[in-house]
């Protein structure tokens, strides 16, 4: 099948059908910026939405150096042992100069990737918030129609980045490092308030304990907080990914977790909210996208620049003559 020229049905039929080589093309088709790919790109995203699913989707995290790679790896794996599809969605830093990235995701996945029941995508961040594709969530949605039913989203843990992930998962998992100051660094309001569940990587060897002491730590810190509005009490838990030690446990927790939270009706409610705000978000990005391509706007914007950096005229003012012109045409 050539797959440079599939339409629509093809391309529904082949992820229906969990054929990985048209669900990269249709993510690729789905992230591409080309005006072509665009109408192409609704429609596949329309079909995946009406393909019912039962999935859930968990949100990764922790500062380079947490081992979030090697956790995802030995996670993925304990996964696809218990019968379940695993699909990881990897962000690689873009750099700001050459706009290049690493994708190295795949080659420190090594056993993953390998896994017939397993599927790994790398992709740049390029400019989006915190390292976050602005096409997770269409990524998202095509993994599930092709019936992976578990979606691990694994963040560069640069700060932004958790903000955005937690609105589009239905748990949140936080990875520390015990050992390294990391524990001062980890004990933030925003973070901790945003975690279903916080693990401390590494434990074995010598840093067993200092990984012990780490999990009382947090967990003092935890009891500081207010609950939860689902009701939710996020637990700490150590792990060793190497090992293999721990890992079960966080499953359980995860299962859990979603047990609570479908019985409560807040599972469904959560991920309603969640498509509200990704409206929102994607008529920002819309008319954000049709100011910088307007023609009249393309034309003024340069000299209004300049304009502001000498000091000849406040940005404010700039900006209210390149709205006003956008409303005028």
């Amino acid at each position: 099948m050539n797959l440079a020229n599939l339409t629509t049905s093809e391309f529904l039929e082949g992820i229906y059908a969990n054929n990985v080589a048209i669900v990269s093309k249709a993510i690729t088709i789905v992230e591409s910026t080309k005006p072509e790919h665009r109408i192409i790109a609704n429609e596949i995203i329309a079909g995946c939405i009406s393909k019912k699913h039962d999935s859930i989707r968990i949100g990764i995290t922790g500062v380079p150096g947490a081992g979030k790679s090697t956790f995802i790896e030995q996670f993925g794996g304990l996964l696809t042992g218990l019968g379940k599809k695993v699909a990881v969605l990897t962000v690689d830093p873009s750099s700001s100069r050459t706009k290049g990235s690493i994708l190295g995701d795949k080659t420190r996945m090594e056993e993953l990737v390998k896994n017939p029941n397993a599927y790994i995508r790398p992709s740049a961040s390029g400019s989006s918030l915190g390292g976050v594709t602005r096409k997770t969530r269409e990524s998202i949605l095509i993994l599930e129609a092709a019936g992976f039913n578990c979606i691990l989203i694994e963040t560069i843990g640069v700060g932004q980045s958790e903000t955005a992930v937690h609105d589009m998962v239905d748990f949140f998992l936080l990875l520390k490092l015990a050992g390294a100051g990391d524990e001062l660094q980890g004990i933030k309001r925003g973070i901790i308030e945003m975690a279903d569940a916080i693990v401390i990587t590494k434990a074995d060897g010598d840093n067993i304990k200092r990984a012990d002491f780490a999990r009382m730590e947090f967990t003092r810190a935890l009891h500081m907080f207010p609950p939860k509005e689902n009701g939710w009490t996020p637990e700490v838990l150590t792990c060793s990914a190497i090992d293999n030690k721990g890992l079960e446990e966080i499953w359980q927790l995860i299962d859990r977790y979603c047990e609570d939270m479908k019985a409560s009706g807040y599972f469904n409610a959560n991920r309603q909210q969640q498509n509200e705000n990704w409206l929102i978000q994607y008529l920002e990005q819309e008319l954000l996208t049709e100011f910088y391509q307007h023609t009249k706007t393309k034309e003024m914007l340069p000299q209004l620049k300049k304009e502001v950096i000498s000091g000849n005229i406040s940005p404010f003012l700039a900006a209210e003559k390149l709205l006003k012109a956008l409303k005028q045409s």
